[in-house]
């Protein structure tokens, strides 16, 4: 037993001259580390790198090793020396406190639908300024095509308007053509001649010498034949009845008849061929003409017979010198002309005229007068969808 101990005690009292602190001057479980720029780095070493017997040698100004130096007293100086290397400017290794947590089925689930979900926000996100595009054109596309059919509906065509302006027009015209038709006729000749107070001839002519001689005449007028068919007319001693000038009168009186009536009868059928149109795409369209028509032919009719009126030998003279040459259409008292129509005839024919004029167009203001009823039929006439002009 006193043997046995003797060497231990000798071993643990040589122990101190060999520990690696009283080299270093610090504590075994420091490591001074010096790397070539000459900076220093403290590390902590486990406390099971002492109790395994191998000291920590630092070499400054060269490569860093470790070696182990014997211990007799333990069992890890038979092992085989250790060595570390530490890298430059690297954290220790240090054991990590738990494993991490790893996700579950449910949370990766969740994660996915939310990426897709994101994915879906922002596809969104990038068409929804597309979309308002494409909805803003089309309502801009829609306004203007309302704004076209409403400017279709409220548009007046061309051609309504012109029908409408030439009835307005011609009617005037072929009224008085119309009249002065009444006049040129067999009826008037005959009412004039036999109406009270008409002058008798003074020259022997007899109401039925007038309606005779004075038929052939309204006759002739109306016809084709050339002048000598007044020419060759003689009276009851064989005499020519009308001298040559007056035959050339009336031909020339035949050539305003016949195009003042083929005028009018013109006239006549465009307005008849306008009324047929009108009637079939206006409301209101044939009345609103015939109500302007008939303000123009009451305008006239007012203008002229204050002209005939406060002057009618002038008015009658200015009317000749229109349509005849001077020289042409004045004549004797004993001439047959002036004896079948004195001036009396023609004053009532003016007269007439004017009154027959005057009453058709009264009667077509009153009828085609813009009544409330009729305002109300071309307001609802000018709803969307229905063409109103």
């Amino acid at each position: 037993m006193t043997e046995n101990s003797k060497p231990q005690d000798s071993a643990h009292n040589a122990a101190p001259k060999t520990t690696p602190s009283e080299r270093v001057g610090e504590p075994a479980s420091k490591v001074e580390i010096a790397d070539a720029t000459g900076t220093a780095e403290t590390a902590a070493v486990a406390d099971t790198a002492a109790t395994a017997g191998p000291s920590i040698v630092t070499q400054k100004g060269g490569p860093r090793r470790a070696a182990s130096l014997p211990d007799s007293g333990s069992s890890s100086s038979r092992a085989s020396s250790t060595k570390i290397r530490v890298d430059d400017a690297a954290e220790p290794m240090r054991a990590a406190g738990r494993l991490p947590r790893l996700p579950s089925d449910d949370e990766i689930a969740a994660d996915l639908t939310q990426d897709s979900n994101e994915v879906d926000t922002s596809a969104d996100l990038e068409a929804a300024p597309n979309s308002m595009t494409t909805a803003r054109t089309r309502t801009q596309e829609m306004a203007k095509r309302q704004a076209a059919m409403d400017r279709a509906a409220n548009t007046k065509p061309v051609l309504t308007r012109v029908f409408q302006v030439l009835i307005a027009v011609f009617y005037p015209i072929v009224l008085l053509v119309l009249s002065i038709r009444l006049v040129t006729s067999s009826v008037f000749l005959w009412v004039e001649y036999h109406r009270p107070g008409f002058p008798a001839d003074s020259f022997g002519f007899s109401t039925e010498d007038r309606m005779t001689y004075g038929s052939y005449t309204i006759d002739y007028l109306l016809n084709f034949s050339p002048p000598r068919y007044l020419g060759d007319l003689v009276n009851n001693l064989g005499n020519p009845l009308f001298l040559t000038r007056e035959v050339g009168h009336m031909a020339d009186v035949k050539g305003v008849i016949v195009m003042a009536f083929l005028a009018g009868l013109v006239l006549a059928v465009i307005m008849i061929i306008g009324m047929v149109y009108l009637a079939g795409r206006s409301v209101g369209g044939i009345r609103r003409a015939l109500f302007a028509g008939s303000i123009a032919t009451l305008a006239l009719i007012l203008a002229l017979g204050v002209l005939a009126v406060t002057g009618w030998e002038q008015f009658f003279t200015e009317f000749h010198r229109i349509f005849f040459a001077d020289g042409t259409w004045t004549f004797y008292t004993d001439d047959t002309l002036i004896r079948l129509f004195p001036s009396q005839f023609w004053m009532d024919a003016g007269i007439f005229i004017g009154v027959f004029v005057l009453v058709v167009s009264s009667l077509t203001l009153a009828f085609t007068w813009p009544t409330k009823d009729r305002r109300l039929a071309v307001g609802a006439a000018q709803r969307p969808g229905r063409r109103s002009v």
